[in-house]
This record gives C-alpha cells, structure tokens and sequence, in this order.
C-alpha cells in the first residue's frame, strides 16, 4: 500500500470508527523526518561548501567579492587581493573543465540543472535516482557556481533531497509510487531549506510536475513535513528569518495595477527570450561533435567568463544584487545589465553541460527587471508607483512563473524568500497574466502537461476512467446477436455458421434462458470430425460456466472478466434475471469508447 494510501485510509478510519493506526502513521512520519534531516543536513553542506568555493576561488584568485544577501553572511572574513578582471575571465572556464570531467566521469544524467532530471525520475522511472548522481551533483554544481558560473543552488539539494528518498524506498522495497513520494519530499525538502521557504518548497515539489496548473496531492503532506524538518534543521545552524530583506511594502492603490500589467508583459518576452537562450544553447553544444562533452563546459565557461569580464554582476548567484535592488540601490542600466548579462551567463554555464539550477538566476532576473520597470515607472509618475522595490518582488515571482508554469508556488516562494505578504495582490495579477500568455513554453522541459500525459498515472487514470462507466452507458455499444437453440443440430448450425462473421454464440433453452456459450474455437474440433458431427447437438458444445455482465456494472470490473479468461466478447444479462440475454458486448468496442473518451477529456482540458 502506498504512502498516499496510508493516510487516506487512516482519514478513513477516523471518519468510520474513530479509531487510528498510529503505528503505520508513525512510519510514514518517520520516513519523511528522515528525508527531512538529510535534506536539511544536505542544505548545510552544500550552503558550506558554496561559501567556501566563493571564497577561495573568487575572492582569494580573482579579488571579486559579490555581495551576500541580507539573510547570508560569509564565512570566511573578506581577502584584501585586488581586483583582476583576467582571472575572473579565466576562472569559469577552470570551473568548468574541472565540473565537466567529474560529470562525464561518474554521472553523465548529473548535467544541466537537476530539478528536470529529478522530474524526469518522477514520471518515467518510478523516482529511481541513482545513489551517486546528488553526490556527483553537488560537487560539480559548487565548483561551477563558485568559480563564477551563473546558477541556482535548488537543482543541487534538490537531487539531494530526492536521492535520498529514492535511496530509502529503495532500500525498503517500497512499490514506485512510495518511491516518487519520497523523492519528491525530498525536492520539497532541499528547496524549502536553502532558500528558507518551508511551504512554498512543499507546494513546489507537487506543482513543478506538470505545465498545467495541477499539483501532485499525494505530494503536497509528505513534502511538507519533510520540507518543515529539513527547514528547521539548515536555519538551526544559520539563523532564522528570511533569505532577502526588504521595506516593509505594501499596495494601497490600484491604480499600481497598470504599470504591473506592463511588467508582466516584459516578463513574458524576457522569459521566452530567456527558454529559447537556454535551450538554443544547449542546442548549439550538443551539435558540436568534435570537442569532448566533458570539455564542453570549459568552453561555455570561456563565454561566461567573456561577459564576466565587462558585467563582473553577472557572475555566479547575485543574491546580493538582488538584494540591493529591493532597497532601490541600483541604477537601471546596471539592473539592465545584470537581467541581460544572466541570461547568457546562465544559459552558457548550464546550458553547456555545467551543473546548476536555473530558480536562482530566475529569481534574479526576475527582481531586475521588475526594478527597471519600478524605477522608470516611478521616474514618470512618482505620486503612483512610490516603492519601485515593490516592483522587484513581483518580478521574482512573475519572472519565474513565466519560465516554470508554477504559480502558485512561485508566489509564495516569493514571499516567504523576501518577508514581502502584502504584494500577494499584484504578485496574483502578474503570475496569472505571466502563466496564461507563457504557458507554452516552459524552463523545465521534463514537465508532462497533466496527470493525463504522465506515465506514472497511466494505470490509475485508467482505472478511474472505466470506474466511473457503467455498460448502461455504452448500452449502443451492446450487439444483438444470433441466439442458439441448445438442442439445434451441428450440421444445421454448420450452414448457418458458413455465411455469419459472428464469433460468440450463446445458447438458449427451450424458455428462451441462457444455459451457455460457445465460440468459433469450440466449434474446430467437432466441424474437422465429420464421423461425429451428425450426433452432436449444440448444447454439448456450450459451456455452462459463464462469465457475463449486466448495465449496472463498471466497464473496469467488465475489462477483468475480459482479461480472465481471455475472451473477447461477454454476454449481457438482466440485473435482476442473469438468464436473460441483453446481447453481446465486444472487448473491442470497450477499448475503442475508452480511447474515445480519454481524448474527450483531453481536448476539454487543452481547450
């Protein structure tokens, strides 16, 4: 029985018997703790090791310091190196080569950002991640982020968090769906912990699934335990409170709502510009045949280095750039720079084969260019747009729904990262307007359109599907056939059966009641025995043992009968008097309104 099925059963129980089993909830609650602990334990380490690398690498090589935001501090007190803009040029390139050969080594599916990898797990490998690919992730992801190379840190610890939940039901023999529970607490988890967002790292986890706005709700409780465990355990060691600072925003004119409108415009075509970069990217490097793959992020890290050369800003995370734009800190080109130079930087560094997340430059982006909308909006009508800070938040949120088709989460993301509730209005306004212009393009290209498209609910959707049919409504589909007297002769049924395409055969008494059924492999042994044919009558050849079904019955329960014995053809009796015969209902003609009705359903939604 799975996770899901555990908890709807207790609710169950509670509902009947006002009883509970405490047992098997404290064992589902204990494997999402522990999810919970490793994921946060892997927040730590990684957070760690990000700083470390940042450090040594970018400071102590190159003098470049970027700032942290207002809920990060760095670990190691700041270098007095000067500046050099060579080093920094050079730096990713070392990151990548160093990334690329450990990737291509050990765990080639480790590339790119992780989050379409572990989404890609969830619907096409019953959650099954290899134990060494977070590993591998993690390692190659601080040496690429921290060497200048433009990421997110989500991709990284959400492998962690995922690989271990698949590695623990693994090792439990729990069934595929207990293990794509698991390992999608597991994203949850990671998510929620490093950037300090419990809830929306729950509801991330069952909405990044799926292009349409649907969630995974058998995700949504397990998710949000462990994402509460593993976000307890990170902010134990680095503090409470939020990843951003910010003013104390608030929308109190509605007027606002207008030059909102205009940046989630240029959300929307800053986003697609940024998919098809990305993708266009990764394009361009697999198509390049003659260099090695694990010398192919040395070469995207030339290109990230070239841009870090003129726009430093635009190298690795930019959190603290983020932060400054909050507090209306930044001029607009720069925030133009810093939108633009990310972009590429990100789609070279990620899109070459290097290993990062792509919320973390999103979330940057986004916050930029909400800034030059914000301060050109409140240049122009300053009595009207009074906090172009404000405007910085929801382009986070609507810049990443943009990319994503997660609004939901992203919102709240949003929020909990910047301690901003009282732009949940505009935020709604902008991802909703973000969502329906964008929806067809999407970021993370593992992500199915539905629970419909979606193999892992292949089974279940179909089972529900033929659930909730009765063959009373495919009564059209029912055939009257040709009914056989039990005491016809063989020769006489041998005429008749030279000129009928019929297959099935049902055999009646002399009251006009079904006593059994025969089919055209029944009838072979008797009509290639000519010397017995003449005393056979077709009573001796029916079977009495009949399998049948009636209007009120499921057409899953009927495709069981189907399977059972297989037989392709079922006699259709009256509910209340099993000997009167309906007519004949074809295994075909099920499948066929099924298939019907799958794609009625699907052009519904897409409509």
């Amino acid at each position: 029985m799975s996770a899901s099925s555990h908890f709807k059963n207790m609710i169950a129980a509670v509902r009947e018997n006002n009883s509970f089993d405490f047992v098997s909830a404290g064992k589902w609650a204990f494997f999402f703790v522990a999810i919970g602990l490793i994921a946060g334990s892997g927040a730590i380490v990684f957070h760690y090791m990000c700083q470390l690398g940042i450090h040594y690498f970018m400071d102590l090589m190159a003098g470049y310091r970027p700032p942290p935001p207002a809920g990060e501090h760095h670990l190691l007190e700041p270098t007095t190196r000067e500046f050099n803009r060579w080093i920094l040029f050079l730096l990713p390139a070392l990151g990548g080569l160093l990334s690329g050969w450990l990737v291509y080594t050990f765990a080639p599916e480790a590339e790119g950002h992780g989050t379409d990898a572990a989404i890609n797990a969830y619907h096409n490998k019953g959650g099954f991640i290899r134990s060494r690919v977070p590993i591998i992730k993690t390692i190659a992801s601080t040496i690429t982020l921290t060497t200048g190379g433009s990421g997110g840190r989500e991709g990284p610890i959400a492998q962690i968090g995922a690989g271990f939940g698949s590695f623990l039901a693994t090792k439990l023999n729990l069934s595929d769906r207990d293990r794509r529970i698991m390992m999608a607490a597991g994203i949850g988890a990671g998510v929620g912990s490093i950037f300090r967002a419990p809830l929306a790292g729950a509801l991330f986890a069952a909405e990044v699934l799926y292009r349409e706005p649907e969630f995974e709700s058998e995700v949504i409780i397990p998710a949000g335990i462990s994402s509460v465990v593993a976000y307890c355990v990170f902010c134990l060691v680095f503090g409470w409170g939020s990843l951003f600072d910010s003013p104390p925003f608030k929308f109190q004119n509605p007027l606002e709502l207008g030059p909102y409108l205009v940046l989630s415009i240029v959300l929307v075509g800053a986003g697609i510009f940024y998919i098809k970069m990305f993708y266009g990217t990764i394009d361009v490097f697999h198509r390049i045949k003659k260099i090695p793959n694990h010398l192919k992020p040395a070469l995207g890290g030339l290109l990230t280095g070239l841009v870090g050369f003129y726009w430093p800003h635009c190298l690795a995370f930019g959190y603290g750039f983020a932060q400054k734009a909050l507090f209306n800190e930044l001029s607009i080109f720069f925030l133009l720079t810093l939108a633009f130079g990310k972009i590429l930087t990100t789609s070279f560094s990620i899109g070459s084969g290097g290993s990062g997340g792509v919320f973390g430059p999103s979330i940057v982006i986004g916050g930029s260019l909400g800034g030059v909308v914000g301060k050109s909006f409140h240049n122009l009508m300053p009595s009207i747009v009074t906090e172009p800070g404000a405007f910085v938040v929801v382009g986070m949120a609507g810049f990443f729904t943009t990319v994503s088709n997660t609004p939901i989460s992203t919102i709240i993301f949003v929020s909990e990262m910047t301690n901003s509730y009282h732009l949940l209005l505009p935020s709604l306004l902008v991802c909703s307007v973000a969502y329906l212009a964008s929806r067809r393009w999407t970021i993370f290209n593992r992500q199915v359109q539905s629970k419909l498209n979606s193999p892992a609910h292949s089974g279940d959707f179909f089972v529900d599907v033929l659930q909730s049919i009765n063959v009373q409504d495919i009564i059209h589909l029912i055939k009257k056939v040709r009914q056989i007297p039990q005491d016809m002769p063989f020769l006489e049924f041998k005429r008749y059966f030279s000129e009928t395409t019929q297959h099935y055969f049902p055999v009646m008494d002399g009251q006009g009641r079904l006593i059994s059924v025969f089919s055209i492999n029944d009838v072979r042994g008797v009509l290639f025995s000519p010397e017995i044919e003449h005393l056979v009558v077709m009573k001796d050849i029916g079977t009495s043992d009949i399998i049948t079904t009636s209007p009120d019955e499921d057409l899953n329960m009927v495709l069981k009968k189907f399977t059972t014995k297989n037989i392709d053809s079922l006699p259709v009796v009256d509910t209340d008097d099993p000997s009167k015969l309906i007519g004949m209902l074809s295994r075909r003609e099920v499948i066929y309104f099924y298939n019907q009705k799958v794609e009625e359903i699907k052009s519904t939604r897409s409509n």
